[in-house]
């Protein structure tokens, strides 16, 4: 009983504290009288919402599924399988490390408009530029992973005459998927951010991003504020998503436990 009273309190809370927020918010605008332009109620955001559906629907489709969603898949496979490589390979760790560190610390301000010349206005530029985003971080995190077994764990999987791909699979890889999850639960937030920034610096005349610069320019900050809202949820959809795959996989796991 007393688990799926947490389990209310973990909603209740957080949700609660969120309606107090907008409570709060609608009240402070009608109050201190703040201009629609500076700052919309959340009224007439929701007012917003519901009267521009089909507009958000094809923004969000091209930013999160087209955009977002394929760079994330790119991104974190391509970390995975380097971080493979790097593992089984020494050298590889003094030569791929440093360019992942720099490719990590790449401003997509700057990385964007390069992406936009290569790969075209449409969601492909987007993607590349997310699939560069979460690179580093679910590479940096699959290399942990696989570090984490100890020694004892290897040396009784040597008694058993287990080579590099046995070990890798029956033990490394199992150890490694929550620093994994780790990785994914991060990337998923810098892939959603990483789209919607590409689309400052050229898209179609749809997605979230050219919506925020085009209605900023007009002052229709409701509108602004309906993307950002769609954004959030989003982004804490996906993360939940992440969270309760980890859940279901790795159930194992003392951090999974209580």
């Amino acid at each position: 009983m007393r688990r799926a009273d947490t389990q209310v309190e973990r909603v209740a809370y957080p949700a609660g504290f969120g309606l107090l927020v907008l409570l709060l918010w609608e009240i402070a605008v009608w109050l201190f009288e703040i201009s629609p332009a500076l700052l919309p109620p959340p009224t007439a955001i929701g007012a917003a919402i519901m009267g521009s559906l089909p507009i958000l629907w094809e923004d969000w489709v091209q930013t999160v599924v087209k955009g977002a969603l394929n760079g994330l898949w790119m991104g974190s496979a391509a970390g995975i399988a380097v971080a493979l490589v790097i593992d089984r390979y020494d050298f590889l760790k003094r030569g791929l490390l440093p360019v992942a560190n720099f490719m990590a610390a790449l401003p997509i301000v700057g990385l964007a408009p390069i992406m936009v010349m290569w790969f075209g206005f449409d969601w492909q530029s987007k993607a590349a530029v997310v699939a560069i985003m979460v690179f580093f971080p679910m590479l940096v995190n699959t290399l942990g992973g696989l570090a984490s077994t100890d020694t004892m764990q290897r040396d009784l999987m040597r008694t058993y005459a287990a080579g590099h791909m046995a070990t890798l699979v029956k033990l490394r890889i199992p150890a490694a998927l929550p620093f994994v999850f780790n990785g994914l639960k991060i990337s998923t937030t810098l892939a959603l951010i990483g789209a919607i920034v590409a689309e400052y610096f050229g898209s179609p005349i749809r997605g979230m991003g050219f919506r925020i610069t085009t209605e900023m320019g007009r002052l229709a900050t409701d509108m602004v504020w309906a993307e950002i809202t769609i954004s959030a949820l989003t982004g804490t959809a996906l993360y939940g998503l992440v969270a309760l795959i980890e859940k279901r996989v790795t159930f194992w796991h003392p951090s999974q436990r209580g």
